[in-house]
């Protein structure tokens, strides 16, 4: 999730906690916390692209560091705060602070490594990383927190957008499962054999949804808006075998077919070799040199080797990706 909301939750999370005994410093606490699982990009921008792309959400985001490292934080804060909360509810203060960065990641479709070190990514995949719905009534609850003098106050506006951002997650996992029947239904009328399906919401709503279908000739890729009165329709992309076979052997590319999930299409355009990572769809969808969200240029070197780069964002793009959004989000 944005690194905004994760401050708010972080602070929500220490202020349900600890408001009593910390006060407004819970701000400090929450917002200290709540970021700290997401330093590993920073740690990320001293690597090679690729690498920098495989850290992110591991071992940062996994219960087994955040078992490790909250009794010493717990420690610093009750060491710091002399005798206003003790180690035991500052242990929860840091463990929890963390634990609920990691837990609202994981509705994202990045998904997480709680259980580092195991390899597997969770990720339910049902609210964007940016969605102002859940984020609006912790900022606003968080406002009347901070401007309130008694503790019953604090408590009471808290646990209300709290109660109201957690109703939101839920309703978005119904309106996945709904979006996912959807899907179902129009590919069982069309005929449509296929191995694998995710379904994931666009950008910054839970009303516009994609669907990735893997198939035996390749990738289907279609989106329905719950205001939509058409019927939903899927477009094939194939990747280029010959050209996956050329870069195979690049550790690189194990890296990002790991990342990818296996949702993923190799193939050469203006004779550039490209990794497309299909889980996040396309910033245009251009018939003849159509751009995904996440892709990656394989550079031959002159030893046989690959240098891997991001191919990088037009803002064009970006712009125009957002339009077509808003166009379909009305069911046009």
């Amino acid at each position: 999730m944005d690194s905004f909301t994760q401050v708010l939750l972080g602070i929500a999370t220490v202020e349900v906690i600890a408001g009593r005994q910390l006060k407004n410093k819970t701000f400090i606490y929450g917002a200290i916390l709540g970021t700290l699982p997401d330093l590993d990009v920073i740690v990320g921008l001293f690597m090679d692209p690729v690498s920098g792309v495989a850290i992110h959400r591991g071992i940062s985001h996994s219960i087994f560091l955040f078992l490790l490292v909250s009794p010493i934080f717990g420690w610093a804060i009750a060491k710091i705060e002399r005798g206003k909360i003790n180690i035991q509810r500052a242990t929860l203060v840091a463990f929890f602070g963390l634990f609920t960065h990691v837990l609202l990641d994981s509705f994202t479709s990045w998904g997480t490594q709680i259980l580092w070190p195991l390899s597997h990514r969770y990720a339910l995949k049902t609210i964007f990383v940016v969605d102002l719905f859940y984020t609006i009534p912790l900022l606003i609850s968080l406002i009347y927190v901070y401007r309130s003098k008694t503790q019953i106050l604090r408590s009471t506006f808290m646990w209300r957008g709290i109660i109201i951002s957690s109703a939101y997650l839920i309703i978005s996992c119904s309106i996945k499962l709904f979006a996912l029947h959807k899907f179902e239904n129009a590919l069982q009328n069309q005929n449509i054999s296929y191995r694998e399906i995710i379904v994931k919401p666009t950008a910054f709503n839970t009303i516009l949804w994609n669907a990735n279908i893997a198939t035996a000739e390749g990738y289907l890729l279609g989106d329905y808006s719950l205001f939509d009165t058409k019927p939903i329709s899927f477009k094939l992309y194939k990747g280029d075998k010959l050209m996956e076979q050329k870069i195979s052997n690049a550790l690189d590319f194990k890296k990002l077919t790991t990342i990818s999930e296996g949702w993923y299409i190799v193939n050469k355009q203006n004779d550039r070799i490209l990794f497309n990572d299909l889980r996040f769809g396309l910033l245009n969808d251009n018939p003849d040199n159509p751009q995904f969200a996440f892709s990656y240029e394989f550079k031959p070197n002159t030893d046989g080797s690959f240098t891997v780069v991001e191919v990088p964002k037009a803002k064009r793009d970006g712009k125009l990706l957002l339009q077509k959004l808003w166009k379909r989000l009305q069911g046009n």
